[in-house]
């Protein structure tokens, strides 16, 4: 059977997957209930003064009958005292000294303030440190979270500051509500950030509801942004992984967050970059129990592919992912339909039709029946006909013979400067 242990920046656990700092790790008794479970390690709910909430808190997007495709909440950091929480990490490290936590920070960023916050909480045995750079909401209006992490200077100095008396790794939690990610991720590793973790939640407006005109969640009738996340975000998340792991001079560690249900999605992610995964809404969705079928279906897969470990999957698709303009624009793929398993319900047709380039055609066989075919010669292999259809293997894309050598549109640049200067 293949290991699935990590050593993630140093921070060795039994597994890839840790609860990520939110409600599932608001407790020692949350916390210890989700390693009887399974979980390989937890990142502590934030700890930071003062302690204020709001109700309601959280709202969600269901779409097309499946309940929580995205979640978003306007829910601020633990509302427990630091003490009391201290205590309960202390008690749940003795009970469970192989499974790592690690305490979420935040902190206005000025040097006195995190060595407080950092010495403070050290001393009852975490196994590292994340800096709360992320949180949009509550905590952002008051100088702290994406307030600090949207500017590179304080991303540094605050990762510098946790640094200097911090005693075990340092990991850099990141906004995705940035134009660009890999500036942060290097000025956490300007900063000495042991690694970094991605994403943070998104500015969001989860919905309006059509009865009261009440933004929703509302708080006696009046709502704020809040932060977007679950499945809605994988794709997000798993660019600005892929980005900031794709750069050659960021060269720490990616702990991968965002959207991350599934087994698979975990592989995804570690083929993207990331040395290990948090999971929040998955857990929060369908409860602590999903572990069971997160780290059975990583082992099967690996066993599978006759990989010895899971750490042997971190960035293997890296060096696949690169700019529009490195790709070739001489690679041809067109679509191709099975008429014995095609039900013909069309929507490949009218998609092509309405929305695309209007090269699926409907016909009629000798014996009468009706059937769809692609004119392959003005197909441009968009996609769009296999996303829409609702058969599995009724639409295959299929790559023709290259009968043009590889060319980008760098590779065309460049010889056109070549051309021009003779």
């Amino acid at each position: 059977m293949a290991e699935i242990s990590i050593n993630f920046a140093g921070i060795k656990s039994p597994n890839p997957y840790w609860l990520a700092s939110a409600p599932p790790t608001n407790t020692g008794y949350q916390v210890q209930r989700a390693f009887e479970a399974g979980w390989g390690g937890a990142v502590w709910k934030t700890l930071c003064e003062p302690v204020l909430n709001v109700t309601s808190r959280f709202g969600a997007h269901h779409f097309n009958g499946q309940r929580v495709a995205g979640f978003n909440n306007i829910e601020l950091v633990s509302d427990r005292p630091i003490e009391e929480n201290l205590k309960e990490i202390y008690e749940t490290k003795k009970l469970f000294p192989d499974h790592p936590i690690i305490a979420s920070v935040m902190v206005e960023p000025e040097r006195d303030k995190w060595h407080e916050i950092i010495k403070r909480v050290q001393d009852v045995g975490v196994d590292g440190f994340e800096l709360n750079l992320g949180c949009p909401h509550g905590m952002s209006e008051r100088g702290m979270g994406a307030a600090v992490g949207q500017h590179p200077d304080l991303v540094e100095k605050s990762t510098l500051y946790a640094k200097e008396v911090a005693e075990v790794p340092v990991i850099t939690k990141l906004t995705p509500n940035i134009t660009d990610i890999t500036a942060t991720a290097r000025a956490a590793e300007r900063g000495g950030a042991d690694a970094i973790s991605m994403i943070n939640t998104i500015n969001s407006l989860i919905g309006v509801d059509i009865d009261t005109w009440n933004p929703t969640p509302n708080v006696n009738g009046k709502a704020a942004h809040g932060g977007y996340c679950g499945p809605a975000v994988k794709p997000i998340a798993l660019n600005m992984v892929g980005e900031c792991a794709r750069q050659p001079d960021i060269n720490i560690p990616i702990s991968g967050i965002g959207g991350i249900s599934t087994w698979q999605d975990t592989i995804e992610f570690m083929l993207m970059g990331s040395g290990g995964v948090q999971v929040c809404t998955a857990a929060m969705h369908h409860g602590f129990s999903i572990i069971d079928d997160l780290t059975e279906g990583l082992s099967n897969y690996l066993d599978d592919k006759g990989i010895d470990s899971v750490e042997e999957l971190v960035g293997k698709s890296v060096e696949k992912y690169s700019d529009w303009s490195d790709l070739d624009l001489n690679h041809q793929t067109v679509a191709r339909i099975n008429n014995d398993i095609c039900i013909n319900c069309n929507k490949c047709h009218i998609a092509c039709e309405d929305t695309a380039h209007q090269c699926i055609d409907m016909l009629v066989d000798e014996n009468g029946n009706d059937y769809l075919q692609v004119r392959e010669d003005e197909c441009v292999g968009c996609n769009l006909c296999s996303i829409v259809c609702p058969v599995e293997g009724a639409i295959d894309m299929i790559d023709l013979k290259p009968t043009e050598p590889p060319m980008s549109w760098n590779n065309r640049q460049a010889a056109l400067q070549v051309m021009n200067s003779k």
